[in-house]
């Protein structure tokens, strides 16, 4: 999970329901596909963005980034960062006064959706074409494409170099299967140090799931499809893994996850996003270390998608000035510049070039977008996802048929 969704999705299960709760109460009326815009205003405008923020340095670097559009336009953006951006949003839709343009995470994004609460704009935009179509699909709901994707990530098997060479290992012995991956897990272990070290959750373990040819719903997300031949194989695989000694869960060495437990160098290797690049840049800056695509399993290559759109309220009152924002941000320029501020990945296919001359060692992470799997995003999923993962834990002794069919029951439910 990138570092923007941490902060996104990580309220506990009771903020959450809180916030659903308050989320139903909404008295927006839903917006139907043709997304009517309101005129825009005959003088400027002071246009509220609520974002996600780590600290005041990420919060100037969204307002340094507006700045050449309020000069051109005449309009103001007002940059509020979100303590708990998902809890905020709620609560402000249910009080009828909502942000203009958001920060929407896809988990969170298909309960706004329903509830009414987005101006599906997403077809307005002339740089359509331009996002990745994964992207595009994630943002969709009911067929429409609601917002604009803000950027993204993919996930891929990070390498430490080092570690790589001492055990006699080339550059062409990256794994291209799942066969290749125990073996050079193997390799890898030694003493305190696991070969791989991958999170215990469907948001890191769900890549071998699209690589087995599984996942946890359909394509056009309407039925549930978690208890398949399929995803059994991918659990069965990671729970051989963890069976083999050369693959632990982070928190089995003493690690908060994937990236930490790499940086300490008690991992070899890990499966991790693109937020990669700046956590060792920032707090593991010796270590020395290669981004590779993720093996294919039996169905092939795949990979897991992480995003955020900009939403804009049906209940805006400057929605025009809103989409031309967001227009702006769309653009080669800004979106780099928030993608290296923020260590995520453009959403748009024209900066891929200049974004991996930038960072070479990103080439795997944008290579995923083409065959990505997005995220679910079925409103009231959370919880049941949630569950899934507390069940992942126990996999190394557990029994991965029973999740799935636990996964796929709970699932249902959600569907009826």
């Amino acid at each position: 999970m990138s570092p923007t969704t941490k902060r996104t999705v990580a309220a506990s299960a009771t903020s959450l329901s809180a916030a659903l709760t308050l989320l139903a109460c909404s008295t927006a009326a839903p917006t139907t596909g043709g997304g009517s815009v309101q005129a825009a205003a005959a003088g400027p405008v002071t246009v509220t963005m609520m974002i996600t923020s780590t600290g005041a340095a990420e919060t100037k670097l969204q307002q340094d980034t507006v700045k050449p559009w309020e000069t051109k336009t005449g309009n103001t953006v007002k940059v509020v960062a979100a303590a708990d951006i998902d809890q905020e949003l709620t609560q402000a839709f249910a009080a009828g006064s909502p942000p203009d343009l958001f920060f929407t995470d896809a988990s969170a994004f298909p309960t706004y959706a329903k509830a009414g609460d987005l101006l599906p704009y997403g077809d307005q935009l002339e740089m359509r074409s331009d996002f990745y179509e994964s992207l595009v699909n994630t943002f969709s709901y009911q067929s429409t494409f609601y917002c604009a994707p803000k950027d993204f990530s993919t996930l891929a098997l990070v390498i430490n170099t080092d570690m790589w060479e001492q055990a006699g290992l080339t550059v062409g012995d990256g794994p291209k299967t799942w066969s290749d991956l125990e073996t050079v897990a193997q390799k890898l272990t030694k003493g305190a140090v696991e070969g791989l070290v991958v999170g215990g959750t469907h948001e890191r373990i769900g890549a071998f799931m699209k690589q087995a040819g599984g996942w946890i719903v359909n394509p056009d997300q309407t039925q549930m499809t978690a208890d398949s031949a399929h995803n059994l194989a991918a659990l069965t695989e990671v729970q051989g893994l963890l069976a083999s000694g050369s693959t632990s869960f982070p928190d089995e060495v003493g690690a908060g996850s994937g990236e930490e437990a790499f940086g300490q160098g008690k991992a070899a290797m890990t499966i991790e996003g693109n937020w990669v690049q700046g956590f060792l840049k920032t707090n593991h800056p010796n270590t020395k270390w290669q981004a590779i695509e993720l093996p294919a399993g039996p169905a092939g290559k795949g990979t897991l998608l992480f995003t955020q759109c900009y939403g804009i309220a049906a209940a805006s009152k400057h929605q025009a000035a809103a989409i031309d924002l967001v227009k702006y941000l769309s653009t080669e320029e800004p979106a780099l510049a928030l993608a290296e501020g923020l260590g995520v990945m453009p959403a748009i296919r024209s900066a891929a070039t200049a974004y991996k001359g930038a960072y070479p060692n990103a080439a795997a992470f944008v290579a995923g977008a083409s065959y990505a799997q997005g995220p679910v995003t079925v409103a009231g999923m959370m919880p049941v996802l949630a569950d899934f993962d507390t069940q992942l834990q126990a996999l190394a002794g557990g029994d991965p048929k029973a999740m799935l069919e636990r996964l796929q029951t709970k699932g249902e439910a959600v569907f009826k």
